[in-house]
């Protein structure tokens, strides 16, 4: 990678590991809270330069999801083109061009505003930008307070603006050849990083559309008929085809309109959050201690957020392009793997793991890092190593749970729940420790031959065990993957685990059970969860995704179950 490269994927970094604040602020266009998650989604394929440029291009024409992913990927296709200090300003000027010429109705003060500042920054002769022109760009996100009514009302800077800030202040400080990065974001927008407890969000009633489509004549031609499409509407022009990004109460009525331009060949409606506010003030600030896992653990972010859980993400890597596991479609991913596509996982860097440690301490002060087990990654290593140079006041607690998947989901939430209640964090650690000890899973996998794609058994045992209709039972331990047993059937596996169950429960206890299915939910969630129930009538099954950090490995098909006892 060039310097250049390396600097944007350290801005991504950055902007990644602030992507929970920005998603606590995000209240314009509408309260969605989902700006942070957008963009990290959305301006992903800035990680990977290996292919060149022209990829990235692609890449992020096809990621962009939302208001803020749309907007930001308009610019970035015109920036990442540049191939050096020399060519950033006239990229950065054509960026803003695009990027402003996508949105129906532009608002000053949104990150439209750091766009354009930037691109005025740049053309200034002196070289050295850091630390002018991320001062230029901080002064823009303040004044954007005063241009928006609802960020008046709300207290706050505009979200994908702060987003912006933060990836340009780390994209500079890495080409000024700063070895370490640390953004004081807190420090540099203090009083205006919290919601007004009175902020009220407006009832929205809409829906947030993404699509793509081809239309049948000229492109141009059609982009102006759009201009009534919706609120909040950003048009991306991609070659032949047109990204549409748009707020309706009607999404059926804008599918009809951009079916009658051309083909519609990618489309997505979903509900904008009605209660906003909930998202908004989800942050916990009263617990004794902030929980942290690994996204590695089946927990979903819906899940995590009502108990104020962070999740650090590793990405999935589909068809070349990175997707933070968390925020990846389980459907989609798992399309692609049954197609023979090339699917693989990879961990976050260590500066951007290093730049989550830093965030969260800033922002919670003391919390708990519950990790996965170090049998599958080095998660808790790089932890340790961050602490030992960076928390001279010992915010940072790290576990090492030797947990995976649900196991370690489980703890994680178990743990969460504990520290509501709980005014002592060396209770809250205990706890957790008892936790580790005492859950345990079973991961039922139903063809080898996944398991031989991603390169976890041979060919030979793999071919030999689907040729038998062999389906092993697996559970994620400190040692690493252990083999509990093999089933020939899905009703196999189904006695397996209720023959496990009846082992450790009476029907009067009451344990916690995280139920995870692959791309089998129907059958999970009817059938399984159904006789689990009737097995254990006062249990609490919460029936969730298997994490893809083992669905990418273990393949479709796979399902588990994780559970701790009565305490």
């Amino acid at each position: 990678m060039s310097y250049l490269d390396h600097a944007f994927s350290s801005g991504y970094e950055c902007l990644a590991a602030w992507a929970e604040l920005i998603d606590r602020i995000n209240v314009f266009p509408v309260a969605d809270g989902d700006t942070g998650s957008n963009l990290r989604l959305s301006l992903a394929p800035l990680l990977n330069f290996a292919a060149g440029p022209e990829v990235a291009v692609d890449q992020l024409g096809r990621s962009a999801i939302g208001n803020s992913g749309n907007i930001a990927a308009a610019f970035f296709r015109e920036f990442v083109r540049a191939g050096g200090l020399a060519d950033l300003p006239a990229h950065a000027a054509r960026g803003r061009d695009m990027a402003w010429q996508a949105v129906a109705d532009p608002c000053p003060g949104t990150m439209l505003s750091v766009f354009a500042s930037l691109a005025r920054a740049l053309e200034q002769d002196n070289k050295k930008y850091y630390p002018r022109v991320c001062e230029t760009l901080r002064q823009t996100v303040l004044e954007g307070v005063g241009m928006l009514p609802e960020l008046a009302r709300a207290g706050v800077v505009d979200a994908g603006a702060l987003a912006m800030f933060v990836f340009f202040d780390g994209f500079f400080r890495r080409l000024s050849g700063q070895e370490e990065i640390c953004i004081p974001v807190l420090t540099l927008f203090a009083g205006n990083l919290r919601v007004n407890s009175e902020f009220q969000v407006d009832d929205q009633g809409s829906y947030c559309v993404d699509a793509v489509i081809h239309p049948g004549g000229d492109p141009a031609a059609a982009l102006q008929k759009l201009s009534g499409l919706g609120e909040s509407l950003v048009v991306v022009p991609d070659n032949s085809c047109l990204k549409v990004h748009v707020h309706t109460p009607e999404p059926e009525q804008v599918r009809e309109q951009l079916s009658s331009l051309g083909e519609v060949t990618s489309w997505s409606d979903e509900v904008i959050d009605e209660n906003g506010t909930a998202l908004l003030s989800a942050f916990r600030e009263d617990r004794v201690v902030h929980l942290v896992s690994d996204a590695a653990g089946s927990l979903t972010r819906e899940l995590a957020r009502q108990h104020s859980i962070t999740l650090l993400d590793s990405y999935v890597v589909a068809e070349g392009r990175p997707r933070p596991e968390s925020l990846c479609k389980p459907a989609e991913i798992y399309t692609l793997i049954q197609r023979g596509s090339e699917v693989k996982t990879a961990q976050a860097s260590t500066f951007e793991r290093y730049q989550h440690y830093e965030s969260i301490c800033r922002q919670c002060g003391r919390a708990l890092y519950l990790c996965v087990g170090s049998a599958f990654t080095g998660n808790f290593v790089t932890a340790r190593a961050w602490k030992k140079e960076n928390d001279p006041d010992d915010l940072l607690t790290v576990l090492d749970t030797g947990a995976a998947s649900g196991r370690l989901g489980l703890i994680t939430l178990l743990t969460a729940r504990y520290a509501e209640k709980c005014d002592r964090e060396e209770d809250v650690v205990r706890f957790a420790q008892e936790r580790i000890g005492d859950c345990e899973e079973y991961v039922f996998i139903d063809e080898l031959k996944f398991l031989v794609a991603g390169g976890r058994v041979s060919r030979a045992n793999g071919f030999f065990g689907d040729l038998l209709h062999l389906k092993p039972v697996v559970s994620p331990t400190p040692e690493g993957v252990k083999k509990m047993g093999v089933v020939h059937t899905r009703k196999g596996q189904f006695d397996f685990a209720l023959k496990k169950l009846s082992a450790r429960f009476r029907r009067t206890d009451n344990p916690v059970l995280l139920l995870q299915y692959s791309d089998n939910e129907e059958w999970v969630g009817e059938t399984v969860q159904k006789k689990i129930q009737e097995l254990v009538p006062e249990a609490e099954i919460l029936l969730v995704p298997l994490s893809l950090t083992s669905g990418v490995h273990m393949g479709p098909g796979t399902w588990s179950i994780a559970f701790a006892p009565p305490f």
